[in-house]
């Protein structure tokens, strides 16, 4: 039989390149858009979130920033570099793609580009590629070479290496082939930078320009890069790598309110059924486009005040657990394997088993913490090993809290969102644990013992140490012996026909701890020394309900916020000034959501020390031959990135020498008392506390400096714990360093 002369062989091979090529390429298009729906219809399994409705319309300079500009991945440079090789170096191989496949299926004719234009193009590709597997390369050394702890090794963290480098060598060997297989129509040698030498060896190896082992040579090389290419699409949204695809859908849609402010409760739904998340469910649909934003970079991980301190908390792998466990329960509802082609990466039997938390070994030595020393790897160690597959358990009956998130995990959170100002992707992860909280303390009714005796007290009467509600005004009457000066109540004024410029909050810490008054009689006599009008409630103040909030407990939150609002608004009070970071925050992001009139202006003592020192109001003369660094309350930063208040009133001060430690500002480390951690014991490895006075005591301080009851607290017992010096370095607030040098005592 022979050939019609209408069909050669060459056109016999041409018309297979192009129909395997066009199965293939339909092939892993749909099973590209079966993953990705599959996931996307897990994700709708959650509470229903308006995302148009939520996009701020001034997202795009942020958004920008974020997806092109790397801001957050440059915060380690070296990592940051190399992922910006990788994102540009995609971005413009896709344009040299095109072309390769153009050429196969071509017949070796490249896309009709002038050659004054494809000679360049060219060079750029192979530069482009040659930096690409170079980042590769230090990509596999970074991860087991440096064996950086925040990352995950293994055959899943390697294989995308694999991926990326053999789509790289695929098109340096196709290029370089078919510079043997060609007759003369390719770029000229200064444009192949490095096919032309690979060309060359390949020539002296005993491949012969021209020759069928040339054109099987390129044939072989182009397939490759075709398949691999079309795997690595149909592989991305079935891996971590699904960020690619979700990370920028997260980052537009990233929160745009106030950092960290919760979303309120209805606790008036006689319909609902349950509060807070207690099924992987309850959590809504933007939560889980996190969880599959995650790009496993652990760098939340590594900030992270619990891991680093020895707690089994790790801000990553409760990120991927509850990735895990909604794609296996998602499966398991919807009767839709997550994988593509079903079977290839788990047993078809796979939904009879699903990823639970199995026996927690501690991998760590509590000893090992003693000297306030930090490290994650044993939290690491331990969740990996603790994170297993169960035969014969069905995803469906697998309990969020328990088997994917242990109550010990929870508990561990400071609430300090240094993981979320961390993560590249804009994921948050302490609205999801407080969420889980929520229905742990509204719905079991468990929490810490200790945890929940500070509510009771708070309850009953409205302080965490349950002391009587009658002596929340006896500061006064202290702060008049000690100073001089009789602060006003609200009520007094009212009797007299007057309203104050600004009510001053004491806040629990103020009105009953020792320590904390001392702050707070220094504030009142700058704010009388620089002729500010203000008054206190005095007895009608009550606690503000962040410590609830943080805990879980929302009914409580709710009773005493609407109750605080009620008592503002009957005196009209327009102007609020506290020194405590955590009552700022709660009225400033969370009361408004309640009733509190955005008319309502809430200040921190340092933004109006700092204001009042820059207009001449208050001056500092007297010197203090101190040598500071000031840690940032979490509260007062991450929460309302207010950063150089503080430090402006210090630099103020005569003869202060400010050092920063190495952890400050954005990435300054939590002093373990935030999300009610103040009220509750620490059970494992070290007290967060001692490991963040140890970093200040590395600058060699002569104080350390903090704007927040709390943080002052921490930092003292950690002194008394950690310093040698015989109370030669003190931990002290911006407002008594400010009065010493304006009072001269």
């Amino acid at each position: 039989m022979t050939l019609n002369a209408a069909w050669t062989w060459g056109q016999i091979a041409t018309f297979g390149r192009w129909t395997f090529f066009a199965a293939f390429v339909v092939l892993a298009a749909l099973l590209f858009a079966a993953v990705v729906l599959r996931r996307v219809g897990y994700m709708r399994l959650g509470v229903p979130y308006r995302f148009i409705r939520y996009r701020p319309r001034d997202r795009g300079e942020g958004f920008s920033a974020h997806v092109f500009g790397h801001r957050r991945l440059l915060g380690d440079l070296r990592s940051g570099l190399m992922h910006l090789v990788y994102f540009y170096g995609f971005i413009m191989l896709q344009f040299g793609a095109v072309d390769l496949i153009a050429k196969g299926l071509r017949g070796g004719e490249p896309l009709p580009i002038p050659e004054e234009v494809y000679g360049p193009f060219s060079w750029m590709q192979e530069l482009t590629v040659s930096l690409v597997l170079l980042a590769v390369f230090y990509g596999a050394f970074r991860r087991y070479g440096e064996r950086l702890p925040r990352l995950k090794r293994g055959w899943k963290p390697s294989l995308v290496m694999w991926f990326i480098g053999s789509l790289m060598l695929s098109i340096l060997f196709s290029l370089s082939f078919e510079r043997l297989a060609s007759d003369g129509h390719v770029v000229p040698g200064v444009y192949a930078p490095v096919s032309e030498p690979v060309s060359g060896m390949l020539q002296w190896m005993g491949v012969q320009p021209q020759s069928a082992l040339a054109h099987a040579g390129f044939e072989l090389f182009w397939w490759v890069h075709l398949l691999v290419l079309l795997g690595f699409l149909v592989y991305v949204p079935q891996s971590k790598h699904f960020h690619l695809l979700t990370a920028p859908v997260n980052l537009l849609y990233r929160r745009g309110e106030p950092h960290g402010r919760l979303t309120p409760l209805n606790l008036e739904d006689e319909e609902a059924e349950s509060f807070g998340s207690g099924k992987i469910e309850h959590l809504n649909q933007k939560q889980m486009l996190d969880l599959y934003a995650c790009v496993e970079c652990g760098r939340c991980t590594n900030v992270c005040p619990a891991a680093s301190t020895g707690k089994l908390l790790s801000p990553m792998h409760m990120i991927v657990k509850l990735r895990d466990h909604l794609t296996e329960k998602g499966a398991a509802i919807t009767s839709k394997s997550p994988w593509m082609p079903a079977g290839l990466w788990q047993p078809r039997n796979a939904l009879a088993a699903a990823h639970t938390m199995g026996a927690i070994l501690p991998s760590w030595d509590d000893a090992a913490f003693a000297a306030g020393t930090t490290t994650i790897e044993p939290t690491m160690a331990a969740q990996e090993q603790a994170w297993v597959k169960r035969e014969g358990m069905k995803p469906e009956d697998v309990a969020l809290i328990g088997d994917v998130m242990t109550e010990e995990e929870l508990w561990a959170c400071t609430t300090c969102r240094n993981c979320e100002e961390q993560c590249p992707v804009g994921n948050e992860h302490v609205d999801k644990i407080i969420d889980m909280r929520r229905h742990l303390v509204l719905m079991e009714g468990s929490l810490p013992q200790d945890g929940q005796r500070a509510l009771q007290n708070i309850e009953r009467q409205s302080n965490p140490w349950g002391l009587p509600r009658a002596e929340r005004a006896a500061w006064i009457e202290e702060c008049e012996k000690k100073t001089g000066i009789r602060v006003p109540t609200m009520q007094e004024l009212k009797r007299q026909g007057r309203t104050p410029e600004m009510l001053l909050w004491a806040g629990s810490m103020g009105a009953y701890d020792s320590r904390s008054r001392r702050v707070l009689f220094d504030l009142v006599r700058l704010l009388r020394a620089a002729n500010v009008d203000f008054a206190t409630l005095g007895a009608e103040e009550r606690n503000s309900g962040d410590t609830p909030r943080r805990i879980g407990n929302e009914l409580l939150f709710q009773e005493l916020c609407q109750g605080n609002i009620e008592t503002l608004a009957k005196y009209g009070i327009h102007r609020i000034v506290t020194a405590c970071p955590h009552t700022y925050n709660t009225f400033k992001n969370e009361y408004p959501d309640f009733g509190l009139s955005p008319d309502v202006k809430v200040e921190h003592h340092t933004e109006l020390l700092a204001q009042l020192v820059e207009e001449g109001a208050i001056k500092p003369v007297h010197e203090l031959d101190e040598t500071i660094t000031y840690h940032d309350s979490c509260y007062l930063g991450r929460y309302n990135d207010t950063y150089e208040a503080p430090r402006n009133v210090l630099r103020a001060i005569p003869g202060v020498a400010l050092k920063e430690m190495e952890r400050s500002r954005a990435n300054g480390m939590c002093c373990g008392a935030g999300g009610g951690m103040m009220w509750m014991e620490e059970r494992s490895g070290t007290r967060v506390n001692y490991a963040r006075t140890a970093q200040a005591l590395e600058v060699k301080p002569t104080v350390i400096g903090s704007a927040c009851p709390y943080c002052l607290t921490m930092m003292e017992d950690g002194l008394k714990s950690l310093s040698d010096d015989d109370g030669k370095v003190r931990a002290r607030d911006v407002a008594e360093l400010l009065a010493e040098s304006v009072f001269g005592d």
